[in-house]
């Protein structure tokens, strides 16, 4: 609702429910985040010719890996006390909420690690591939965000503000804070990042051509885009009031420093000319037939 020329947000966040059970709108999009991915892997093997267990795999390795990575990730990054107090919370108050997109980020690398070992890929060709879908499945949660009414920006006088109602109960409409929509700011700019990555691959091939060079781009283009903004959201945990760089930012910079790295590695050197018999695809559409020696380089 529009209301003085900002929105009011009264967005319920809870999809529906039966009796004490709640399906709400963030795990909602958590689930089509991580179906997009698999329909998305999917494509990528149809193009470059790979067997259909291999996009089967991924997205068991790459589903798996993201949600235990990014549950863990916020127990551990933004609430170790209480969690290491007691582990088994966890997983019996994962429905209270708290999930780390760095931490998914770092369980995702482990999976793709696994993935790329078990089905005979090099380890790049998984992590280029995966930016594409984790950038439109950013932009995605980040709407979850929004519906959960968290993860919200600081006071501002911009005409496209928010108020945030549920997180100001009982207060008047006139009363409450216009703050900055930052879960949109950055569902836009992962979806900017998810364009380019995609014309980088469709029509660009840069995925054979250049190795890495998606894989830094996405890095760039999720975790900077988290540095920059992460300056005008309200802290999310009390221990990062004070600080000049709060825990989101600190956990980018490895990201922002790699992704740098992996757009200078894979400029410097030459392109590749992949064929029709492009090794590593070879390598990967045949795996279920008798391992022989090869010389194939691998990243």
């Amino acid at each position: 609702m529009i209301h003085e020329l900002v929105v009011v947000w009264d967005f319920n966040p809870v999809f529906f429910s039966i009796g004490s059970f709640e399906v709400r709108y963030y795990g909602l999009m958590w689930a089509v985040a991580l179906l997009l991915g698999g329909w998305m892997f999917n494509t990528f093997c149809k193009k470059e010719g790979l067997r259909q267990e291999i996009a089967d795999s991924i997205f068991i390795y790459g589903t798996l890996a993201t949600v235990i990575g990014a549950r863990v990730g916020h127990c551990l990054f933004y609430e170790p006390a209480y969690y290491l107090a007691q582990p088994w919370a966890i997983i019996t108050e994962i429905r209270n909420g708290g999930m780390a997109s760095h931490g998914a980020a770092v369980g995702l690398l482990i999976g793709l690690w696994l993935f790329s070992r078990k089905n005979k890929l090099p380890y790049i060709w998984s992590l280029d591939r995966v930016m594409i879908p984790v950038a439109i499945g950013g932009a995605i949660v980040r709407l979850g965000n929004l519906f959960n009414s968290e993860i919200v920006g600081c006071a501002t006088d911009v005409s496209w503000g928010f108020k945030f109602l549920r997180l100001y109960p009982g207060l008047p409409v006139a009363d409450v804070p216009v703050q900055h929509p930052t879960q949109l700011y950055e569902a836009v700019c992962y979806i900017i990042t998810f364009v380019i990555l995609a014309y980088m691959y469709y029509a660009k091939d840069w995925g054979r051509k250049r190795p890495g060079l998606l894989f830094g781009v996405g890095l760039e283009g999720i975790f900077l885009t988290r540095f920059l903004i992460e300056f005008i959201k309200v802290e999310q945990e009390e221990f990062e009031k004070g600080m000049l760089l709060d825990m989101g930012q600190i956990l980018s910079i490895p990201f922002i420093l790699l992704g740098f790295y992996m757009i200078y590695r894979a400029f410097s050197r030459p392109e590749q000319m992949p064929t029709a018999a492009d090794s590593r695809t070879a390598s990967a559409a045949s795996a279920d037939k008798p391992r022989k020696k090869k010389t194939t380089k691998k990243w």
